[in-house]
């Protein structure tokens, strides 16, 4: 890990906080205690930052100069809310497409599926705040940048996520080995969701009862699966094909 990517201490991340910088999350030592590290929690409750629980080995790990039982993560882009992106969207008359990540916990995988983004025309990827990948170095070096370019915004839940999208009208996509129809079968056309599940498990089953649209993508091989950030891609240029056939998007 490059020393530009965290800071450690408790004071240094104190003042961290306080002055705006994006952190990604805060790793602290088990049993850590004390006025100051109680100065820090109120911090981190403040401004809602996700924290982690450690063993010290994990911090020696990052850093063997004197860290306190404290290193915070530091992120190289600023996460959004939806609530702050989708108004936006419709205000200025974009037909919004959208990617949800469940789960996904490889960070080539994300960075791949965010380059395809980019250049599909994705107007947010969104990401849940725990069990999931986060945006760091190595991801924005696989993204070849996109992680620059398209809004990530990072909810506390994915579930929370789709149910505010169906509220704002979107069609929920997933992308599942039990979808009932075929990936072109969904309209793209319309507002729209993809929803990728974790690489081993797949959608969760609460996120699964509340798409639109359950789809499969044919596979002719022995192999029983896809990569996720291929069948990512597959399914953010399905829409791309359509919406270019429907006159929405300039070639």
């Amino acid at each position: 890990m490059n020393k530009n990517d965290f800071i450690f201490g408790i004071r240094a991340v104190i003042e961290a906080i306080e002055s705006g910088k994006t952190i990604d999350k805060i790793l602290i030592k088990k049993d850590l205690n004390g006025e100051l590290a109680r100065e820090l929690f109120a911090k981190i409750k403040e401004y809602g930052i996700l924290t982690q629980r450690v063993p010290m080995e994990k911090l020696n790990r990052i850093t063997m100069k004197n860290h306190q039982g404290v290193v915070a993560l530091l992120s190289p882009v600023t996460y959004f809310k939806l609530e702050q992106i989708v108004p936006t969207l419709y205000e200025d008359g974009i037909v919004p497409l959208v990617v949800l990540l469940d789960g996904i916990t490889d960070t080539r995988n994300f960075g791949a599926i965010a380059r395809t983004a980019e250049c599909a025309g994705v107007n947010t990827i969104v990401i849940p705040e725990r069990n999931s990948v986060s945006v760091n170095a190595d991801a924005v070096k696989t993204s070849a940048g996109a992680l620059l370019h398209i809004p990530i915004c990072r909810e506390i839940k994915i579930i929370d996520a789709v149910r505010y999208l169906k509220e704002c009208g979107f069609n929920i996509v997933g992308a599942t080995e039990k979808g009932n129809e075929i990936y072109t079968d969904a309209d793209f056309t319309v507002p729209t969701a993809i929803v990728m599940g974790a690489e081993d498990k797949g959608i969760s089953d609460e996120v699964l009862r509340l798409c639109d649209n359950l789809t499969a993508i044919p596979l002719i091989g022995s192999i029983g699966s896809l990569n996720v950030s291929v069948a990512a891609g597959i399914m953010m240029y399905e829409a791309v094909r359509q919406r270019l056939n429907s006159n929405m998007i300039a070639e």
